[in-house]
């Protein structure tokens, strides 16, 4: 990852009709990353996104794009972007490889052979002659995503690319994005509610919350930085366990299974715990720590606050 940032938010601040939507935000975004952009409904991501494409205007602070300011410079920001912004809109009634024409005649310099690269690329080699109206939803994502790379972008952002895909679908996006950043060096930006995919997608992570920065880090660090991890006992008897627990940490949350307790707790604790569970002849089978996921992190972090989508 290069030193020097192809994205910078400076403390963007959006207020609307009195209330601060998006308040003071500021992050760097680098060449060869993909960085996720979370937060709960209503957060103000999509509200971000729209002030980094130009689609709309910023109360206070700037975005600096390859060095270029979005309000001092928007053309020359702008031309370093490659953006879909909610679903991609295409011409039905026209076949793919047309749609790409009709682009490339807009932002210009576009050669055949360059169309030709990008839809191989995106894998509609076989479909692109086919009409528009023809493709099922990811192929259109898929064409969307051609249109955005066609100019060579620096930068690549892309509001919730995997929408109403299938599974399959979704791990084509996916591996396409990697491959993006870390092949052509590109830096990428994706805002997504779907946490598993963002966890196998993502470097960073940024997370935001009622329009305030949160964190940004990596997505390793970040999940495996919690205060606490979830632990699974195999232990019998298991209401004496449950008995010792109850009467040692009165406070610990206990998850019942059919031979084992789930405890979140630090990881001091387990040496504690197994010791307790030997000295009151329990026989302990098995100790595990269960990985917690981006979305339990993200859960942990927000506090699953919702609210409208903006």
């Amino acid at each position: 990852m290069e030193s020097k940032p192809i994205v910078s938010i400076e403390n963007l601040t959006k207020v609307i009709k009195g209330r601060t939507i998006i308040d003071d935000l500021s992050f760097d975004v680098y060449r060869g990353e993909v960085f996720g952009f979370l937060g709960p409904n209503g957060a103000g991501k999509t509200t971000t996104i729209r002030m980094i494409v130009g689609l709309m205007s910023i109360t206070s602070g700037d975005i600096k794009i390859d060095g270029f300011s979005i309000q001092k410079n928007f053309e020359k920001a702008v031309q370093s972007v490659g953006a879909i912004v909610e679903n991609p809109e295409m011409y039905k009634f026209l076949s793919g490889y047309q749609n790409l024409q009709q682009y490339a005649r807009m932002v210009g310099g576009v050669s055949k052979a360059k169309i030709d690269e990008i839809v191989d690329l995106v894998g509609l080699s076989e479909r692109i002659d086919d009409k528009v109206k023809t493709y099922s939803l990811g192929m259109r994502q898929r064409l969307g995503l051609a249109q955005c790379l066609l100019h060579d972008p620096a930068v690549l952002i892309l509001d919730e690319p995997t929408n109403g895909l299938d599974p399959a679908g979704i791990r084509e996006i996916r591996d396409y994005l990697r491959f993006l950043a870390k092949e052509k060096n590109m830096a990428v930006i994706v805002s997504s509610h779907i946490l598993s995919e963002m966890e196998m997608m993502c470097d960073r992570i940024g997370i935001i919350q009622n329009g305030k920065l949160v964190d940004v880090q990596q997505v390793k660090e970040f999940v495996q930085g919690a205060a606490e991890t979830i632990v699974e006992f195999e232990v019998t008897p298991l209401p004496q366990a449950i008995s010792v627990l109850g009467e040692r940490y009165p406070n610990l949350s206990i998850q019942k299974g059919e031979r084992t307790i789930t405890l979140t707790i630090a990881k001091e604790l387990i040496p504690d715990i197994i010791k307790a569970f030997v000295h009151t002849d329990l026989k302990v089978y098995g100790v595990r720590e269960l990985t917690k996921t981006l979305e339990d992190r993200f859960l942990e972090i927000t506090k699953g606050d919702g609210g409208k989508i903006l």
